[in-house]
């Protein structure tokens, strides 16, 4: 069997010291099914006083999917949501033509440490669903589905996966799962979908036999069961789904089908004519290197 394609992803700073672990987009690999941004952030100690405010920004042409496993995080956006964030929900933001949001830490925490952890990913919108309407959906952990499989304890966060299905609505086949798997046991997981990752979110794991450390992102063999086994207890988590309908732009907060989309949507964002978020009167302004047209 071939190598495994791994990426390792690379850190970036947000500003404020609240740096991330970037998986996707990467250079060998631009999306796994319909992803095509990984961020893993933290753990890490919100101090008193310190501040790991997303400012409003805006989006077109994707779904952010937000995932907690510690910490709180408060939505605010421009259709009006107010969504606190918290560990084991699935937070489902479709830009469609376009939305502004900011993630900003809760007051009621402010003056007090806090440990942040989780993962947000982006979801490209098939092109016939590109430009539809924006919207926020909060799905609680208590609706999340879970169920044990060969020693490994899975939530089923998106899509249908071992008998269980997500209440979770999307616009292609998608799939996301949260697998805490014990030492030494040996987890089948199957062809789920066309397209299937597996993320280390805190340990070393053996992937058909083949080493994979941490923080690693491993593009999984197409249309086979893969075998996965750790010597001590970890953390994985499985994203996938159908490919993407054809290539994807991404400049800044924007994912378009086609350039002149994103150029639009960039002078909308200057004009502050995508909408604000209610109650939060600052934003994040364009960046000062643009998108450059075919």
């Amino acid at each position: 069997m071939p190598a495994l394609l791994t990426l390792r992803g690379h850190d970036k700073d947000l500003g404020g010291g609240f740096r991330v672990r970037r998986l996707l987009p990467d250079v060998q690999r631009q999306a796994v099914g319909p992803f095509l941004f990984f961020d893993h952030f933290g753990p890490v100690t919100v101090a008193p006083g310190a501040s790991h405010d997303v400012r409003p920004h805006p989006h077109i042409g994707l779904a952010t999917v937000t995932y907690l496993f510690d910490g709180a995080i408060m939505h605010r956006d421009s259709l009006g949501f107010r969504q606190r964030i918290e560990p084991g929900a699935i937070n489902w933001m479709t830009a469609g033509r376009g939305i502004v949001h900011s993630e900003r830490g809760p007051e009621e925490l402010r003056a007090q440490s806090y440990v942040n952890h989780g993962i947000q990913l982006w979801a490209a919108l098939p092109r016939e669903h590109e430009k539809v309407a924006p919207d926020f959906v909060h799905t609680p952990a208590a609706d999340i589905p879970s169920l044990i499989q060969e020693g490994a304890q899975i939530r089923v966060l998106i899509g249908d996966a071992f008998g269980k299905s997500s209440p979770v609505k999307t616009f292609s086949k998608t799939i996301y799962l949260d697998v805490q798997l014990a030492a030494s046991v040996v987890f089948t997981l199957p062809p789920l979908a066309q397209e299937l990752a597996l993320y280390t979110v805190d340990g070393t794991v053996l992937v058909d036999d083949e080493t994979v450390a941490a923080h690693t992102l491993v593009l999984l063999a197409p249309g086979v069961a893969t075998s996965i086994v750790a010597d001590n207890a970890v953390r994985l988590m499985i994203i996938g789904g159908d490919p993407l309908d054809g290539r994807r732009f991404m400049w800044w907060n924007f994912v378009s089908s086609r350039k002149e989309r994103i150029t639009q949507a960039a002078q909308d964002w200057e004009k502050q004519a995508m909408g604000q978020v209610p109650g939060d009167s600052e934003l994040i302004p364009l960046p000062e290197r643009r998108l450059i047209p075919d």
